[in-house]
């Protein structure tokens, strides 16, 4: 039976899985965007969306934890300079998880995971369809 165990294993060991969930995390703060495997993705999430939660107060002690987690000044401050106040007001959901088909090498489920851009709120789109339609 499979109770209560979580997570992808991902054919790697458990420091190897942590480093692999590193370095994607910084890559995708670094360059908020970027092209993986769909279980990469889709395990990276549960890493990286708590550290964006952590960031939307700035405190030392957050910058802290988030370095002990990121091991890379460089993206702890891209984290807590930008990314951190431009979801202040979201409550969650920071990553987009695209499929973009099959890898042509070996055709794994290739995805983009990037970081959801702020739109409109939907009260303005609604007043630009009633204002076209009037």
């Amino acid at each position: 039976m499979r109770h209560r165990k979580s997570g992808r294993k991902l054919n790697r060991n458990s420091p190897q899985r942590n480093a692999l969930k590193k370095g994607l995390a910084i890559s995708i703060i670094e360059h908020e965007s970027i092209k993986t495997t769909l279980a990469k993705a889709k395990e990276i999430r549960g890493f990286l969306e708590p550290l964006v939660t952590l960031a939307k107060e700035n405190t030392v002690a957050n910058q802290r934890l988030a370095y002990s987690r990121l091991q890379s000044k460089e993206a702890v401050a891209k984290l807590f300079d930008e990314l951190g106040p431009r979801y202040k007001d979201r409550p969650g959901g920071y990553l987009r998880v695209i499929k973009r088909g099959y890898r042509p090498g070996d055709k794994a489920p290739a995805a983009q995971v990037e970081f959801v851009k702020e739109e409109a709120s939907d009260t303005e789109v609604t007043d630009e369809i009633t204002e076209e339609t009037a």
